[in-house]
């Protein structure tokens, strides 16, 4: 008896890499932020170290190749897991990570004209910068748009809720104020230089804007509702970010502005960098110790790694350019000791989180232990102590 040959099942399984990048979230471009910076903020340092440019030369070449790696990951994650790509826009939690996306297109764009340059060329730095600015700046608008108002109609958050990762979408334009100056002496001379440092000083006020609409809910959260759940505490760090983000881009306004703007605009912009960064500055230690008392607490309280580590490096980095502006403006040492101090500090926070990433992806707790990390995330906090 001959039976008919049946058809072979269509095959459901996705490709090994596809199933990998499921639980990839846009929270892993926080890793590409906190490598360029440690390469953008110590090409700056008052310190003549040949080894130094070498070094940070290196790390922003590692910043590059992880931006691509990962860009090329979240297309795979899009094309093949998009029910969990939707998931993660629909999610309080996640959603205002895709800030990073912009602010990780940025940074890498800023370091390849500060020393990128040295391994690339003065051109191929200008236009991959002119490029990722271009693409950054796009995405961290429209993520500081899209992010708040989906919170708004859609996440339907609780102020309990409130955690500094509501900052990530609002700070985005900050990135663009504070990196597109570098930008600027490379148009020609009149309107176009104007015009991009206008739009940067724009970007500046909307970013600083929100950041002082939204520190209130964070902080009255923290007041009334006692510390973060463990696995959030170093979000706090991300306070940071527009404190020193905005002292850094003042001082860049400052550096650019004679020639390109009137002399009484240019001016202006020397005492802004002054007036408002010495204050801000102030205030970024402040807080800086405070968020540094909740991590020791939090650890002391078995707080283990998580994604969310990688806030202890970008934010602070903004600090070391801010400290270093300050330093050009005022002329006192004491900003080019605070600068070198907040590196350091910096260099040790990357040098930690990097290497329990590179464990847990070879491990093979990462990606996979993201996911779960967000859903702790949302969770209320309990106090271990008050538990029955």
């Amino acid at each position: 008896m001959v039976t008919a040959a049946q058809p072979l099942p269509r095959a459901t399984a996705r490709p090994p890499r596809a199933t990998a990048v499921r639980h990839l979230g846009p929270n892993w471009y926080a890793a590409v932020m906190g490598t360029a910076i440690v390469a953008t903020a110590g090409s700056s340092l008052p310190l003549h170290v040949p080894v130094l440019r070498t070094a940070c030369a290196a790390v922003w070449a590692l910043s590059l190749g992880l931006l691509l790696a990962l860009l090329t990951a979240r297309a795979l994650h899009w094309r093949h897991h998009r029910d969990q790509a939707r998931a993660h826009l629909l999610d309080p939690a996640t959603a205002p990570f895709y800030g990073c996306l912009a602010m990780a297109l940025l940074a890498v764009g800023g370091g390849a004209v500060t020393v990128g340059r040295h391994w690339i060329g003065p051109d191929g730095a200008l236009v991959l910068d002119a490029v990722l600015f271009t693409a950054g700046t796009v995405v961290g608008l429209a993520a500081a748009v899209a992010v708040p108002y989906l919170m708004a109609v859609r996440h339907k958050a609780e102020p309990e809720q409130a955690t500094p990762v509501w900052l990530l979408p609002v700070v985005a334009p900050m990135v663009s104020a504070a990196l597109g100056p570098l930008l600027v002496p490379h148009l020609p001379a009149g309107q176009p230089r104007e015009t991009l440092l206008f739009a940067c000083f724009a970007m500046f006020g909307l970013s600083l804007l929100m950041t002082l609409l939204m520190l209130p809910v964070i902080f009255g959260r923290l007041m009334t509702g006692g510390p973060l759940p463990l696995v959030l505490t170093p979000t706090l760090f991300l306070v940071l970010g527009p404190l020193g983000q905005s002292t850094t881009a003042v001082g860049r306004f400052a550096d650019v502005a004679p020639g390109v703007v009137p002399a009484p605009y240019s001016e202006g912009f020397g005492i802004l960098a002054v007036l408002y960064g010495v204050p801000v500055m102030g205030f970024a230690l402040l807080w800086l110790v405070f968020a540094a008392a909740h991590v020791v607490r939090a650890r002391r309280q078995g707080m283990g790694f998580a994604m969310t580590w990688w806030a202890f490096t970008f934010p602070v980095g903004t600090c070391v350019t801010g400290a270093e502006a300050l330093a050009r403006h005022t002329g006192l040492v004491v900003y080019d000791w605070l600068a070198v101090g907040l590196y350091v500090l910096l260099v040790v926070a990357w040098g930690t989180a990097a290497l329990h990433t590179a464990r847990g992806l070879v491990s093979g707790a990462l990606p996979s232990g993201s996911g779960e990390v967000r859903c702790r995330a949302a969770e209320p906090h309990v106090d271990p102590a008050a538990a029955p």
